[in-house]
């Protein structure tokens, strides 16, 4: 295929700031048309801003009226799901935002749909990406570790703090995961790249700040804003994920990463703090102390070092990564990564830390399987 015809749903800040400067710096990608909402004016103006030559104001419009090849879902959750399934009854290649549904049935249908059509597929699981997470998985791969006993990992951050409604705390809009959907996939998703296949998850999720009404005045189910999840691997290793949306960090990103990863032949250990910090240090065992492990230049590529936010911005927009690597991937008729069976499996495994905070107990992920998810 010599140029992607690619159709973008979703007018978001998101979609502005990650996914069309991926898309206008990608040699063989062609935005051919974007559909909007409910704000036809934003969707114009977001068509123009980036040289778009159609602008909808239904995705089903969009994808009854342009021949495209490609179809980016950007919208909120809620929507995931029909759209999808849409496209990829169009014969189309699909990426969609985490998580893919509201459920893991949901997820479930559009992972067997896609299979079914032989389209390629991408759930975007940003933090994959950055340097530091792609170290970690070429040391875990050069056998850094050994085997693997125990990851640790924290997000901190602050978007919970205010109380303010937001879509990601409705679930309706979000699912039933609250926070564990919106920053905790991410690090379920890193954990099981790392350490292989969950098959149980314990959880407690807590909603420490009251929440405010929805802006329709529509009563709603008000979801968690912090969740600690214990990880039981196949393996026999173990792990801990810690998330919360109401710690104040300071810097653009207002966040932090922390990792800890153990085996039988050492440890390591992770740091990024959104501001200048991307870190990895580790020791082996028999030797005396910590030591930096710096990231190689074949894993920078061409991505600034100094500032995290400039390093997050050049990885998606300079190098082959997510969006533009889904392109690269249609273009030569290969699989992406990660793909709809991946999002499937994290989708599965928050949904056993939801059935697990609720219900007091520890959920096997094949209970979530047998019940249809």
């Amino acid at each position: 295929m010599d140029r992607v015809r690619v159709g973008v749903v979703g007018t978001s800040w998101w979609a502005d700031a990650m996914y069309l400067p991926a898309l206008a710096g990608h040699p063989l990608a062609d935005v051919r048309a974007v559909a909007g909402g409910s704000r036809p004016d934003h969707t114009r103006a977001f068509a123009a801003k980036w040289g778009v030559p159609s602008a909808y104001d239904s995705a089903l419009a969009m994808l009854d009226a342009e021949p495209l090849d490609a179809v980016l879902v950007l919208t909120s959750n809620r929507s995931h799901r029909d759209l999808t399934l849409a496209a990829i009854g169009r014969g189309l290649h699909v990426l969609c935002e985490k998580p893919l549904g509201l459920t893991s049935a949901e997820a479930r249908e559009m992972a067997e749909a896609a299979a079914r059509a032989g389209v390629t597929t991408m759930t975007p699981f940003t933090y994959r990406f950055m340097p530091a997470a792609r170290h970690v998985k070429a040391l875990l791969e050069d056998g850094y570790l050994g085997r693997p006993f125990h990851v640790a990992m924290r997000y901190w951050t602050g978007y919970g703090r205010s109380g303010a409604y937001a879509w990601r705390f409705d679930a309706g809009e979000s699912g039933s995961a609250g926070v564990l959907n919106d920053i905790g996939s991410h690090f379920v998703y890193l954990a099981r790249w790392y350490f292989g296949e969950v098959v149980a998850v314990s959880a407690v999720t807590t909603r420490l700040v009251p929440r405010a009404e929805r802006p329709d005045s529509v009563p709603y189910e008000r979801l968690d804003d912090s969740a600690v999840l214990i990880l039981e691997f196949v393996n026999g290793a173990t792990g801990t994920i810690q998330v919360t949306s109401l710690a104040y960090e300071p810097g653009d990103f207002g966040q932090r990463h922390e990792w800890d990863l153990v085996g039988s032949e050492g440890t390591l250990h992770v740091l990024n703090d959104w501001v200048r910090t991307q870190r990895v240090v580790g020791v082996r065992d028999g030797e005396p102390e910590l030591r930096e492990l710096p990231i190689p230049d074949w894993i920078w590529g061409a991505a600034r070092r100094d500032n995290v936010h400039d390093t997050y911005r050049d990885v998606f927009r300079l190098e082959d990564h997510m969006t533009r690597a889904f392109i690269s991937a249609v273009a030569a008729g290969r699989p992406a990564s990660p793909d709809f069976a991946d999002g499937l499996a994290v989708q599965r495994i928050l949904e056993a830390a939801a059935r697990s905070a609720a219900e007091g107990r520890r959920v096997a992920v094949a209970e979530v399987v047998a019940s249809g998810g």
